[in-house]
């Protein structure tokens, strides 16, 4: 055999290894954190499964994400997520406050308004996604939370939850 057929033959075989390992690649996958927020409250921080997200106001969101929560490449079914967050049922209370931001009695004010926040901590499951991208985060009235984790944003076709952004919050909440 002749080594220009030899060679020929080797890079048939190499650039057939090198297209296997591009489709095998690793089974998870960093992705992006965002969060909407759908009610009045604001969310101070929240993470999922320990990758943080950022502070989200009432009635926002989507607009910046911080790196990075683990996904795999392929779903499968019964995948969860762990969400935990803060609450601040009242964000804008501190604009009406008379005392001088920053004082000793404005700190105190803050102090116990800071003792109104809520922490919350919930196991959702993630829907189906067929093509992986972000992990993002919504958070409903009553403390409901859902996620996803499929490349396609909110409001396009084909996305598993296409909540308002501005939700009716009940007097009361189920149990």
């Amino acid at each position: 055999m002749r080594w220009g057929a030899l060679l020929g033959r080797m890079n048939v075989g190499i650039a057939a290894l090198l297209l296997l390992a591009c489709q095998t690649g690793p089974e998870m996958l960093a992705a992006p954190v965002t969060g909407y927020n759908h009610t009045s409250a604001a969310i101070n921080w929240f993470s999922v499964n320990g990758a943080g997200g950022g502070n989200v106001g009432p009635h926002q969101g989507g607009g910046s994400q911080v790196c990075c929560g683990v996904i795999p490449r392929h779903w499968t079914p019964g995948l969860r997520a762990i969400v935990e967050w803060e609450r601040d049922p009242d964000p804008y209370s501190s604009s009406m406050w008379l005392e001088q931001p920053y004082s000793d009695a404005w700190t105190k004010r803050m102090e116990a308004k800071k003792r109104q926040y809520a922490r919350h901590k919930v196991v959702v499951e993630i829907p189906r996604y067929d093509e992986p991208g972000s992990l993002k985060v919504h958070f409903l009235p009553c403390n409901e939370v859902r996620v996803s984790a499929t490349g396609i944003t909110p409001g396009y076709p084909g996305y598993p939850y296409n909540f308002p952004m501005s939700m009716p919050e009940p007097e009361v909440c189920p149990d």
